[in-house]
């Protein structure tokens, strides 16, 4: 057992949140479910499901990037490790399936419905590509580099995080990991703008990933986690800024909007300063303004002022995306993280 872990259940037991408990893939597994920790503040409060997701040595994981659903139910997930990059779960953890050897820095995953079919966007941050793949991993479609914008010199500069996807097709694709340019693309991959970098107001190791926001009034805007910027940015959808949220003592990676809420998944509360410190999820309302923080002390406003938000409870390390599922479940893969298999919370 890795020292992280016996430290984790160490400060568990310490806490009082488990009294008896073994360790099975570097997940909890409790006694009976009373010994479950309760997460969440409100209305959005959660319990992890033990030993979720685990699978045996041959389905290894390394870095737990991401997570989608399919029109099925069936959960995706995207590791770097190159024996199996996705996995395909059901929403009791069973292995459905896996694919993948060749994506060695996967790191953002997408699913877009297009007519009669749905597909993957796969981000790859060592081979500077987008892949659009079926769902059975055949690629349909590969992206180099943006050389025709002339802010690369190479395409060791292109690094990107994440796709964000409009109704009719167009795409953007973040640079998180390298010149925080955001570029457009329409569905059969011509590039057709860009915007953001250092002169666009963009910081660097800011625009990670994100989501459209179709839910009016007005037009589509594109919302965008941070990370070390420890904020969101709202911007329309050629860069103009509409608004930055801050979110002291977060490093907010992805954002799902479900309903008139924002389930964001926090890296860490004191990333990169700090890389033993870790996550949480933090769930906000319309208004932007945070309702609960899964794992985290409850958000404290001062004169409408958020004041630093602190994990707690240590069940936790790096999360660095998550998907709402149909089951109403919260499934959250980890980023260096030790191999640890994905996370699942239920409504409690």
């Amino acid at each position: 057992m890795k020292r992280f872990e016996l430290e984790r259940r160490a400060f568990l037991c310490a806490s009082g949140a488990i009294t008896a408990s073994a360790v099975l893939g570097g997940v909890t597994r409790f006694a009976n479910a009373d010994e479950v920790p309760l997460l969440g503040q409100g209305e959005f409060k959660y319990r992890p499901v033990p030993g979720w997701g685990v699978l045996d040595a041959q389905t290894p994981v390394k870095n737990c990037s991401a997570m989608v659903t399919d029109a099925q139910g069936r959960i995706y997930l995207l590791t770097d490790h190159t024996s199996n990059n996705i996995i395909i779960y059901d929403q009791n953890g069973r292995l459905i399936a896996k694919w993948g050897d060749r994506f060695p820095g996967a790191h953002g995953l997408e699913i877009v419905r297009e007519g009669d079919r749905e597909v993957l966007f796969i981000t790859d941050l060592s081979l500077h590509r987008v892949f659009k793949t079926t769902l059975e991993g055949e690629i349909l479609m590969e992206l180099t580099y943006p050389k025709s914008t002339g802010k690369y010199a190479a395409e060791a500069e292109y690094r990107p995080s994440w796709t964000l996807h409009l109704p009719d097709g167009d795409f953007f694709v973040l640079d998180g990991y390298g010149k925080d340019y955001i570029m457009r693309y329409d569905r059969d991959g011509k590039l057709l703008h860009y915007f953001g970098g250092p002169e666009g107001g963009i910081d660097h190791w800011g625009p990670h990933g994100g989501v459209i926001d179709t839910r009016g009034p007005g037009e589509p805007e594109m919302i965008i986690a941070m990370s070390d910027q420890q904020s969101i940015k709202r911007l329309t959808l050629d860069g103009k800024l509409i608004e930055e949220i801050q979110l002291p003592g977060s490093n907010p990676r992805m954002i799902q909007i479900v309903g008139e809420h924002l389930f964001v998944p926090h890296l860490a509360d004191n990333w990169p300063q700090d890389r033993n410190s870790r996550g949480y999820v933090s769930v906000l309302d319309r208004n932007y303004r945070i309702v609960s923080n899964i794992g985290a002390a409850a958000p404290v406003y001062i004169d409408g002022k958020l004041q630093p938000m602190h994990e707690q409870g240590g069940l936790f390390q790096h999360p660095h995306d998550l998907v709402v599922a149909s089951d109403g479940g919260i499934y959250i893969p980890q980023f260096a993280s030790g191999n640890t298999y994905p996370i699942k919370l239920v409504r409690a």
